[in-house]
């Protein structure tokens, strides 16, 4: 199960990868819990490690969070509607941008999102009573960051929404935000404004784009060299001892045998008859 996870992870697209490792941190939160139940701890603990806090001096503590807290889910309900809008608006961005944009927009518009929110809490009075408790999860901010960047670059698209009809690309994500706008009083005021800041950030990606700044390649750039450098290996140095006299006339008399055998294959049954392993042999062979 978990080789054909792996098999299906590395052959899919980078929105397929971006909704697995969502559901594997999901699962493995869920994991935790189980576990946190089982030894009397609190389930949360994994939670706040990787939550993104309001308070500056905790995100100091632990500046990671600024990533990790764009993957964080703790309800199936959060989770299903996040990946459900991830599914959808990433369909329409790869129609017409490529896949490396996809995640920069999904990365850079949650850190975007991330700093909104924590500006918001430590600039507004509303906020301070609960800015030492409050923190923030959930892909909200750059899942709203790739539909308004979507939007803004084809805002004619046309969408049909059952029992509605037709509806324009650019009308959904209006609504999605006049919608984040209104319910900051309602509660999960947070959320609300991490999630304008991803589609500010996504409006302000394509109005670049399509003046020629592509604010992605640095962001791109940097991830290929992260991948490049994990993929690098330290080099071993070995020492091998020197073979004997009798050694290298041994290996050398059977790889000689070997060689006759071969050629006596092919006068009696055609080079054809061979196997891999012997036409490579006897390739090696013939560059001697």
């Amino acid at each position: 199960m978990i080789e054909e996870f792996k098999r299906q992870f590395k052959k899919g697209s980078n929105l397929t990868k971006l909704i697995y490792i969502n559901l594997a941190v999901f699962v493995l939160v869920k994991l935790f819990g189980v576990f946190a139940f089982l030894m009397q701890g609190n389930p949360w603990d994994f939670i706040h490690w990787f939550a993104l806090p309001a308070d500056v001096t905790k995100l100091v503590q632990k500046p990671w969070t600024i990533i990790s807290y764009m993957f964080l889910h703790e309800g199936f309900i959060h989770i299903l509607f996040n990946l459900l809008w991830l599914y959808f608006g990433g369909q329409i961005f790869m129609q017409y941008l490529n896949s490396k944009q996809l995640v920069s927009t999904y990365v850079l518009g949650g850190i975007f999102g991330g700093f909104s929110y924590v500006l918001a809490f430590n600039f507004f009075p509303a906020f301070q009573q609960n800015l030492s408790q409050s923190m923030a999860i959930g892909a909200s901010a750059s899942v709203l960051a790739i539909l308004t960047a979507i939007a803004t670059y084809v805002p004619n698209y046309n969408i049909n929404l059952t029992f509605i009809g037709r509806v324009k690309l650019k009308h959904i994500a209006i609504f999605s935000i006049l919608l984040d706008v209104l319910s900051i009083p309602k509660g999960n005021a947070g959320g609300h404004i991490a999630h304008l800041g991803g589609a500010l950030y996504g409006f302000l990606y394509v109005q670049q784009l399509k003046s020629g700044k592509d604010w992605s390649r640095s962001f791109s750039r940097l991830l290929d060299a992260l991948a490049n450098s994990i993929k690098k290996q330290p080099l071993k140095t070995v020492h091998k001892k020197p073979k004997t006299d009798d050694q290298w006339r041994a290996e050398k008399a059977s790889s000689q045998n070997e060689i006759n055998r071969i050629l006596d294959k092919i006068s009696k049954s055609g080079y054809e008859s061979l196997n891999e392993k012997e036409k490579e042999t006897l390739f090696k062979a013939s560059k001697k």
